[in-house]
């Protein structure tokens, strides 16, 4: 295995690039792919290409950034930056920023924090996503186990799917209800008056196991227009929930901008937005009171940490999204910490008995007290990658592991420039 330490023979000025190589694995609720950016001193760097996201998007990025010096992060994303898109597409640009600031910091033996302007908190607050329950009081027995191990700010789903089968809850044209390839607004889908009422008698049986003050917030409320769901929202309102997400795709500023004037709930969303540059009208209009970027979308740390300090220019708090093995889980601790605006970030695997130790040299488990340490070792802050477990996970379809040559992305190239 590699040594991933800070080497006191590294010379940073002198570090390039010399090979990409990629792991795809696979761990509900997660399929991830992870990069390993190697140099010519022995020093690698890791990132991790977002759940869904093809390892294509980050191999094409290989020629482009051979015989770079990965120290230069900035200089590099801007160079490759075009090639991300929102949502999956980003993927292979923000596998390799996390890579790179991995491998920044194990140069200069600092944590990658410090690369983004130091930090603002030693802990970073998780939040819990739950698997649904299709009662009520089940579901607030599974948010109180949460409880029982250490977290202290939760998130369930409140939406249509706990409709279906009921009669008189959902109006819908035929076949709707049975795609998620249709837009919110042109499904069709409606709920109502008796749905909102078994939605709501949901959200007050989860109240009432687990209490009215510990935070809990709501997402996955279905394919429905932003009438229907402005009518759950104010009637979800009576139970002070943490926010409401992804009600409408982040795309319709205006809808949001409605859906926030008439609630009284705060609004969330941004897990599939790349780039500041795609939070500006969210934030310009005041359509949302919390942005939920997921690092490995929006652009990696440093661009995360923009989004974050626009944002508070706003006076709106991120919250991060993260769906993800432990690499960019580090990733976005690093950014968490570094984000004056930071609210609390995701945890999508504590089902995953073996998450944990995908890497070395960390606190186990890596969520203490619903909390993760913010690593004081260079770059991403684990000394090593559990190989042998690794190889365990392989992902069937694509058993590709680091040992697997890429050389053939080496010289892949088209004209890149944007301008003439």
């Amino acid at each position: 295995m590699e040594n991933l330490n800070f080497n006191t023979h590294s010379h940073p000025s002198q570090l390039r690039i010399t090979d990409m190589r990629i792991a795809n694995i696979v761990g509900a609720p997660f399929r991830a792919t992870i990069i390993r950016i190697d140099t010519n001193q022995g020093l690698s760097g890791y990132g991790e290409v977002r759940d869904g996201a093809s390892a294509t998007f980050a191999l094409l990025l290989k020629s482009r950034i051979l015989g770079e010096n990965p120290c230069n992060v900035d200089r590099i994303f801007r160079r490759i930056k075009q090639f991300g898109h929102h949502a999956r597409q980003a993927g292979g640009v923000t596998a390799v920023e996390m890579a790179l600031m991995d491998l920044a910091g194990r140069a200069y033996g600092v944590p990658a924090y410090q690369l983004a302007g130091g930090k603002f908190r030693d802990r970073v607050l998780c939040y819990c996503d739950t698997p649904t329950e299709q009662d009520g009081t089940a579901m607030g027995r599974r948010l109180l186990e949460r409880m029982g191990h250490g977290y202290r700010f939760l998130k369930m789903d409140v939406g249509i799917g706990l409709l279906e089968g009921i009669p008189g809850t959902l109006i819908a044209p035929p076949g709707m209800l049975q795609t998620r390839e249709i837009q919110h607004p042109f499904a069709g889908i409606q709920v109502t008056e008796k749905g909102i009422g078994v939605l709501s008698d949901y959200v007050a049986a989860v109240r009432e196991v687990i209490g009215a003050e510990v935070p809990l917030a709501a997402d996955h409320f279905g394919h429905i227009g932003l009438e229907s769901c402005i009518r759950i929202g104010q009637a979800l309102d009576r139970f002070t929930l943490a926010w409401y997400e992804d009600m409408i795709p982040w795309q319709y500023t205006d809808q949001y901008v409605a859906l926030s004037r008439a609630v009284r709930t705060p609004i969330c969303t941004g897990e599939d937005i790349y780039l500041k540059e795609g939070f500006k009208p969210l934030l310009e209009a005041r359509g949302v009171a919390v942005i939920h970027p997921d690092l490995a979308t929006s652009g990696g740390i440093l661009e995360t940490k923009k989004i974050g300090d626009l944002a508070q220019e706003h006076g709106v708090a991120m919250a991060m999204h993260m769906a993800a093995s432990p690499i960019a889980t580090l990733a976005s601790v690093h950014c968490a910490a570094a984000t004056e605006n930071f609210l609390v970030l995701e945890n999508h695997a504590s089902d995953v008995p073996w998450w944990d130790d995908l890497v070395t040299g960390l606190p186990r488990p890596l969520v203490q007290d619903g909390h993760i340490a913010v690593p004081e070792t260079p770059g991403l802050g684990f000394t090593g990658i559990n190989e042998a477990l690794l190889r365990e996970h392989l992902d069937p379809s694509a058993p590709i592991f680091f040992d697997t040559s890429t050389d053939q992305w080496n010289s892949e190239r088209s004209w890149d420039r944007l301008w003439s």
